[in-house]
């Protein structure tokens, strides 16, 4: 799955999921900015594993601060 196809993916579930506003959802966004807290951090780890089949711990995500680095995490756990 390329970088392409993982965005696409996380945007419709942030979008359909959290119910954010698409146009909030550019690659610099940090979570923060978008709405995202500590709590809905569980329910994207749900979410992920069932999309990517990816297992993601709490941990992986401590340096994850933006949209772009999220994707690239994805991708670079993917690949």
């Amino acid at each position: 799955m390329n970088i392409a196809e993982i965005t696409l993916e996380v945007n419709n579930f942030l979008i359909e999921e959290f119910e954010i506003e698409e146009d909030l959802l550019v690659p610099s966004a940090t979570w923060k900015e978008i709405g995202i807290d500590s709590l809905d951090f569980v329910d994207i780890v749900v979410v992920v594993e069932n999309i990517f089949g990816l297992k993601i711990k709490g941990e992986e995500m401590m340096d994850v601060k933006t949209l772009d680095e999220f994707y690239n995490f994805l991708h670079a756990k993917l690949n």
